[in-house]
């Protein structure tokens, strides 16, 4: 599979939002693949769990939506274990909502999370990349970012931002010789989507999602999407006039 020099050669990556989930599994993955992982959420408990059971990781505990702290943080992993050369921004959560809950705080909330979170860490990388004139990002996104959705208004909302973030981004990338890439999960069986209380179509097991995830991230492709039946699928609601658009998500979702 091809990789770009940066990211093939020094294989110190980043993940964010690692405590949990897919950020926990594919750290996991990418350590016993030789990586060298630096992980970091809130939690610093789960972190340091997640590095006794499983050699090569390293924790630092940040809060993403705190500019500062990610900017001093990125100083402190670089000086303890050498330049990021793969920063996978993965935190973020969802929360239902709907019309009659809408609330300015709660959408805010969702934002500086799930968008400034990546905005946060995308600062502080960059410059190290720049100046090394190589490096490499992927910024998680998500499916539902790509149409709006009943219930996920602030979450939609937030993972279209971080998809226009990533497009935006590649085109200043490919000249400067940082490999960008959005990424673009489906239904995947973790505790956030434990919460769901709708049958979710083509749900896949974390396992299966992180192998996804990390053969995409050492192929060339911007986006990285998984199950790909499923997005075969929303690329097709994806283009589809308003009038048809919302009455099949409404039939399909009964909202």
């Amino acid at each position: 599979m091809a990789e770009r020099s940066g990211t093939a050669q020094k294989r110190h990556v980043w993940i964010t939002g690692a405590s949990t989930g897919i950020g926990e599994a594919l750290a996991r993955k990418m350590a016993r693949e030789g990586w060298t992982v630096t992980v970091s959420a809130r939690s610093q408990d789960k972190l340091d769990a997640l590095a006794e059971k499983q050699p090569g990781i390293v924790p630092h505990a940040l809060d993403v939506t705190d500019l500062e702290a990610v900017r001093a943080g990125v100083k402190a992993i670089e000086e303890k274990t050498g330049p990021i050369d793969l920063a996978v921004l993965n935190a973020g959560t969802h929360e239902k909502d709907s019309m009659e809950t809408f609330k300015a705080e709660e959408v805010r909330r969702i934002m500086e999370l799930n968008y400034m979170g990546v905005v946060n860490c995308v600062d502080a990388v960059l410059p190290g990349m720049l100046e090394r004139k190589s490096g490499h990002l992927a910024l998680v996104a998500s499916i539902a970012g790509w149409r709006g959705l009943p219930t996920a208004a602030a979450y939609g909302a937030s993972k279209a931002a971080v998809i226009a973030l990533a497009e935006s981004l590649k085109f200043d990338g490919d000249r400067l010789g940082i490999k960008v890439q959005v990424v673009n999960p489906g239904f995947v069986k973790t505790p956030l989507t434990d919460l769901n209380e709708f049958k979710m179509p083509f749900l896949m097991e974390v396992e299966d999602a992180v192998e996804a995830f990390y053969n995409g991230l050492r192929e060339d492709a911007f986006e990285i999407t998984f199950p790909w039946k499923f997005a075969f699928i929303m690329r097709r609601f994806q283009r589809m006039p308003y009038s048809l658009f919302f009455r099949l998500i409404s039939k399909g979702t009964g909202k």
